[in-house]
């Protein structure tokens, strides 16, 4: 090839300046300025140009050179040009014309580069120098829900921040925020645009110094691959810590679990969304309220569950710590071990180091009362039991695909002889999976029909009054989220015109996929949601602020050990009669469960009163109860 010619090598150069940005322009501008200062200068020198007709001495090549410059820096300087030198003049106004095409574009360079920095701030590439905060890496509807938690729960402490580093714009993220979340109260709010995936993208939102990790597992088909992905950057990152880190992951399907639990390296709690809103939806459709009461334990605006250790317990009975406290529920016991024990035995000792696993307002509120006696009135026990295991007939309304999970675990409950009934969109085609399905489930049978579950005439033919329960599942599949939780309360508020009609309260539990349309359901009188999402958003908040946490939410939801139950008050104690809450505890305990509130029936409909739950009452308030309410405990079955 020929060597490059001497103009192909300047016009090189300068390609690749001007490419530079900004800094290229005025570099060449620099080049320019000078070239034509100088030139003019010599210019002067040369042909001997005097400032004025008067002056004895022509200017020299400095002083020429500084005149031109200041007239191509400042046009106004010519005014005062004298009248008797029109070689000096011209030679200033060539360095005016010059001036002004030079500043023109250098004005126009700076502002372009001032732009361009602008929209790289703005687009999230800083390194984050926060520490102790609260990173959550990935985006889904969750993270508004999961924020609020955390704006809660940072009340108390001291300069907290979330970070939040997801593959979308910065600034679309910011106005998101602010526009669905009103008050941030004294947590600050940072985001960041890069892949969740990438190390490289991770380091800059200092994950080494976060106090806890969140990966969302996003809206697309293979979500738990990018989740799996994500958590491995962390825990395999070259730039690690060498400390543990604090990571909660959410896995939607249980085939990846296996494999997200390889990469994470026992540093991380992985939460099976879809298994937990099967869980809660089938034991919350057997108990109206339950799902309020889920709600109150995993929001930090309330009571919450909380480990505490208190020496003065050491040695003495689980029996005697439930009495201790008289504005906090004890629930079970965390031992130093690291195992944790629900509604254990109540004779079961608390050892030295073991914690206490309690339902309170705050960690600083879990304090024993110091009381040696209590006013326990067992005259007013009352023992009349009722039977849990019968057949049971169960309505579901919609499809998609956590039905299968909701009726095998249903299947856990009921008696044999129970009874199913699936009415769904023609559309689904499920009768393959409920073939599976119907092999796998031992005490019901079912049922399923195809039909439009908004249309009256089809819910008033399956004579929706006669079920036992009626669980309505929303549409994910091929469908938008609104459009789907427009169908649900749709249905829901010609369920509730029914029961109005037939003068009889249906058992109905409700899914809705999102948040804000909650408000509409309670307007159409229903009693009991589960909002999936938002319920995922809580317990990834809580397990973010202690992943110990785990192992309760572990027993609670499981169908084996203890749960929590709505009783009748009956089982109890007498109704009718004033008497304070230490009476009831002490009456559950003789039947080894722990009594950790109440539902007053007549307040069910009343969403501002927790449509009846008093989750963890102080213990010394006085109470009256009616036959039709209920306690809330936990028991084994």
């Amino acid at each position: 090839m020929p060597k490059p010619t001497l103009k192909e090598k300047i016009r090189y150069y300068f390609e690749n300046t001007m490419s530079s940005g900004p800094a290229g322009v005025i570099k060449w501008l620099a080049i320019v300025s000078l070239v034509i200062v100088l030139l003019l200068g010599l210019i002067i020198l040369l042909f001997g140009i005097k400032e004025s007709g008067d002056a004895e001495h022509p200017l020299g090549f400095f002083e020429g050179a500084w005149q031109s410059l200041m007239a191509t820096l400042d046009s106004g300087t010519m005014g005062g040009d004298p009248a008797d030198a029109w070689p000096f003049r011209i030679v200033r106004f060539i360095a005016t014309l010059v001036g002004i095409f030079v500043i023109s574009i250098l004005i126009g360079s700076i502002s372009s580069g001032i732009d361009e920095k602008i929209d790289e701030l703005k687009k999230g590439k800083s390194k984050v120098l926060e520490s102790n905060h609260t990173l959550i890496l990935g985006w889904s509807e969750k993270v508004f829900s999961i924020i609020v938690e955390l704006i809660e729960a940072n009340t108390n402490q001291k300069n907290p921040s979330i970070v939040i580093l997801a593959d979308r714009d910065k600034v679309e993220m910011d106005d998101e925020i602010r526009d669905k979340i009103d008050d941030f109260k004294n947590t600050k709010i940072i985001c960041r645009s890069g892949s969740p995936l990438e190390s490289s993208a991770i380091a800059v939102v200092n994950p080494n110094e976060a106090r806890s990790i969140i990966v969302l597992a996003n809206d697309e088909a293979n979500a738990d691959t990018y989740v799996i992905k994500s958590v491995l950057a962390l825990t395999n990152g070259r730039n690690r810590k060498k400390d543990p880190y604090h990571i909660v992951a959410e896995i939607k399907d249980i085939k990846n679990m296996e494999a997200a639990e390889l990469v994470g390296n026992d540093e991380t709690v992985f939460v099976l969304s879809s298994n937990l809103i099967s869980k809660i939806t089938a034991q919350t459709c057997r108990q109206s309220g339950l799902s309020v009461v889920y709600s109150e334990l995993l929001q930090f605006d309330g009571d919450e569950i909380y480990f505490q250790e208190e020496k003065s317990l050491a040695g003495k009975t689980y029996k005697d710590a439930l009495k201790a406290y008289d504005t906090s529920s004890i629930i079970g016991v965390f031992t130093a071990e690291d195992e944790v024990m629900i509604n254990p035995p109540m004779d079961t000792l608390i050892n030295a180091g073991d914690q206490v696993i309690a339902i309170s307002e705050d960690d600083d509120t879990v304090v024993v009362s110091g009381k040696t006696s209590w006013n326990i009135q067992e005259d007013l026990f009352c023992r009349i039991d009722h039977d849990n295991v019968k057949t049971e007939h169960t309505l579901i309304l919609g499809w998609n695909n956590r039905g299968i999970n909701i009726i095998e675990e249903l299947d856990n409950y009921v008696a044999s002889g129970s009874e199913v009934l699936i009415l769904a969109d023609g559309e689904i085609d499920i009768e393959e999976t409920l073939t599976d399905l119907k092999s796998n489930v031992k005490h019901q049978r079912i049922t399923y029909m195809k039909g439009n579950i908004i249309d009256r005439s089809t819910l008033d033919s399956l004579k929706v009054e006669n079920f036992d329960h009626i669980i309505l599942l929303s549409y994910t599949e091929n469908m938008d989220v609104q459009e789907s939780d427009a169908i649900t309360l749709i249905c829901l508020l010609h369920l509730r015109a029914i029961s109005e009609k037939v003068n009889k309260d249906l058992s109905i539990v409700s899914e809705m996929l999102d948040i804000r349309n909650r408000e509409l359901g309670v307007v159409a009188k229903a009693d009991d949601f589960i909002v999936g999402d938002n319920l995922i958003s809580l317990m990834l908040s809580q397990l973010s602020e202690n992943k110990d946490l785990k192992k309760v939410y572990d027993i609670l939801f499981e169908a084996d050990g203890s749960e929590i139950y709505l009783k009748p008050v009956s089982r109890y104690v007498k109704t009718g009669e004033e008497m304070d809450f230490y009476t009831v505890l002490e009456s559950a305990a003789q039947l080894n469960e722990t009594a950790i509130g109440y539902r007053i029936n007549a307040e069910s409909s009343n969403s501002e009163e927790h449509f009846g739950v008093k989750l963890n009452p102080k213990k010394s308030d006085k109470i009256s109860f009616s036959p039709d309410d209920f306690i809330i405990v936990l028991a084994e079955d």
